[in-house]
């Protein structure tokens, strides 16, 4: 079983390998004869554009920019940007997975984190889990802050995960991360030595397992379905729950929403849904704040967390107006929290830092002080 399917992976390589050659040639003949043929059909990626796709990091850290960053920087950009939903020390909260814990001297010392394997410990934190600092690097580069993924400068990037080793006890505090230091911080990786492709994932010699394959199965090919099923869907209503998909656009990539504003077209009945929607909701004019206000909500995401009379993962907007409406500042109050975040008065779970304008967040804040009216 086991050599067959070792033959089998090598015929799918070698199919591969000449289905992506013969890919490349056709793709190459296909753009030179539709610049040719048809001008302004297919092009050549421009470079500017295969640097923004081209950002990965790879664990012999080909791909990682120079730069550099310590720990007493990382710190400031963490509890700026990073503590809200991850912790001020990496302990995160009931939302998110801890960062930080579950790691010794010792685990440092031999590459080997000991309490993966203790069943008792209470969870697994990153640290615990991660083998390359590469990873950490990767992520953070294009997916942090939660907000604002991509926002963070090269040198911010290696700060913060300077910092990030530093609460694990990895590095000491005045460590500074750069290009020229991250072989020395590999080398330091509780988990470094902890990756192994000795598995049945990983069948043949050549990947470090000449063992069994990871499953024995028969091919079945009697009584296929005919038709997919779909069991679920999203309904009409809830199709610009999140706002306008076609205006949430990436900052790179060729991925494009859909305007959820209009109803699907292979859907008959969404129009009809659509359109009595329309009817009851209250046009965004200067004459209607509440409208105003709601479309704001709506445009900056807020309605992810929050709706107007029911908590979802944050309090319902009228709650909010109830508990702070009476104050003296509380259009400045409400609009601050807006702007900067923060975690503790609604429970534990944060709430980052907003990206809308101080014009917007202080609209939002009017209607809110005014009882969060329809």
């Amino acid at each position: 079983m086991s050599s067959c399917r070792e033959h089998r992976g090598r015929s799918l390589r070698t199919l591969i390998v000449a289905v992506v050659s013969f890919g490349a040639s056709v793709g190459a003949s296909f753009e030179a004869s539709a610049q040719a043929t048809y001008p302004g059909v297919g092009r050549a990626a421009t470079p500017k554009e295969v640097q923004a796709w081209d950002i990965d990091v790879r664990p012999d850290f080909k791909g990682l920019p120079k730069g550099s960053g310590s720990v007493a920087k990382g710190q400031d950009i963490w509890e700026g940007k990073c503590a809200s939903c991850h912790g001020v020390f990496g302990e995160a909260n009931e939302v998110f997975s801890p960062l930080v814990g579950g790691t010794t001297k010792d685990d440092v010392k031999t590459g080997h984190v000991a309490r993966l394997n203790d069943s008792t410990f209470p969870g697994r934190t990153t640290l615990m889990k991660v083998s390359t600092v590469s990873t950490l690097w990767d992520y953070i580069n294009r997916a942090m802050p939660w907000t604002a993924p991509k926002s963070l400068s090269t040198d911010e990037v290696f700060a913060v995960v300077a910092y990030l080793l530093n609460m694990g006890g990895i590095v000491p505090d005045d460590f500074v991360l750069s290009n020229a230091t991250m072989a020395q911080a590999q080398q330091l990786l509780p988990n470094r030595n902890g990756v192994t492709t000795d598995h049945g994932l990983w069948p043949g010699k050549s990947l470090g397992n000449g063992g069994k394959p990871d499953v024995k199965v028969a091919a079945c090919m009697k009584n296929c379905a005919t038709e997919a099923k779909v069991a679920s869907f999203l309904p009409d209503f809830a199709r610009n729950n999140n706002g306008n998909l076609a205006e949430q656009q990436r900052l790179v990539g060729p991925q494009r929403g859909a305007d959820t504003t209009k109803p699907p077209a292979a859907n008959p009945g969404a129009a009809a849904a659509a359109a009595a929607a329309a009817a009851v909701t209250p046009r965004a004019t200067a004459d209607n704040p509440a409208a105003a206000a709601l479309a704001l909500a709506q445009k900056n995401s807020c309605m992810v967390c929050h709706s107007v009379e029911t908590k979802i993962v944050g309090p319902a907007f009228r709650d909010i107006a109830a508990k702070h409406g009476a104050r003296a500042d509380a259009e400045a109050y409400l609009a601050s929290k807006i702007k900067s975040g923060g975690q503790g008065i609604w429970g534990a779970i944060p709430m980052p830092a907003q990206t809308l304008s101080d014009g917007e967040a202080k609209l939002i804040a009017q209607w809110l002080a005014a009882g969060a009216k329809k």
